[in-house]
């Protein structure tokens, strides 16, 4: 499947996506089937990871699905197990309980498609809006696609009052370190060029993961957009697991990275 050049499909270019890079990466991939690694870390969804699976292989992309179940203590891994019988494409990964930045990590190491997509395991995020979240980067005008959670334009499900202040704050400081506008570096939803990927330096185990890959990518000036997505939050009761220590946990992640040799 291949996408036409739709400037309606190319999003918000921020800033950080300036530089060498974004001049030496001009060209558009045209008639080419769009290849995309899904990389899925999950820890205790059982009661929605195979509906992701299947939204996944409803797209039609060129797809690979790897996940990697973090010391599961439900279902989880039964049911990708079970989907993957007769699915060469779908991989299941097992480690301990290190954390989402450990799970990512690990699936970031077996991607094998052109296009990569950090996807959660438990619906807060839709499949559905990934055709459009890869468009810049098959078109060849993004190196990373950030889906927006915060820039209006699709269903989003009134949720977490101080959350919200907090992913705010955090994309507001993400400005004043790199000097870019993203809305929502606290996103769950981010596509790459796999390149791009392989070479992010990445350490964290933990949530730290999101502000890591955030500060990394505006600190190499690589060429990022931002993509309005449909957002159903859960509530800590149906499962939510972030809590307001991780912000701070992205705070002190943030400063590290903008300081950072390179």
């Amino acid at each position: 499947m291949s996408l036409p050049r739709d400037p309606a499909l190319v999003g918000r270019r921020h800033r950080c996506g300036t530089g060498p890079r974004a001049a030496a990466r001009t060209s558009v991939r045209l008639n080419e089937p769009i290849g995309v690694s899904f990389l899925i870390p999950a820890y205790n969804e059982a009661a929605t990871i195979g509906e992701v699976l299947a939204r996944i292989d409803a797209l039609g992309l060129d797809t690979q699905i790897v996940v990697v179940d973090d010391g599961s203590t439900d279902a989880t891994a039964s049911i990708v197990e079970a989907y993957a019988v007769g699915r060469p494409h779908v991989e299941l990964l097992r480690q301990p309980n290190r954390g989402k930045g450990s799970a990512v990590r690990l699936a970031a190491t077996r991607v094998s498609k052109s296009i990569a997509v950090i996807q959660d395991a438990d619906m807060e995020y839709d499949p559905a809006d990934v055709v459009r979240l890869v468009a810049p980067i098959e078109q060849g005008v993004a190196d990373v696609v950030y889906g927006s959670r915060l820039s209006g334009g699709a269903p989003q499900r009134a949720y977490l009052f101080w959350h919200l202040i907090g992913n705010r704050f955090l994309s507001l400081l993400t400005g004043v370190l790199f000097n870019t506008t993203l809305s929502d570096m606290e996103t769950g939803y981010k596509a790459f060029d796999s390149d791009v990927l392989r070479s992010l330096r990445l350490t964290r185990d933990d949530f730290g993961i999101e502000p890591e890959i955030t500060g990394e990518i505006c600190r190499r000036k690589l060429r990022i957009y931002e993509m309005p997505i449909s957002y159903y939050g859960r509530t800590y009761a149906e499962g939510k697991n972030i809590t307001w220590r991780d912000g701070f946990t992205a705070i002190g992640v943030l400063v590290m990275v903008r300081l950072r040799r390179r």
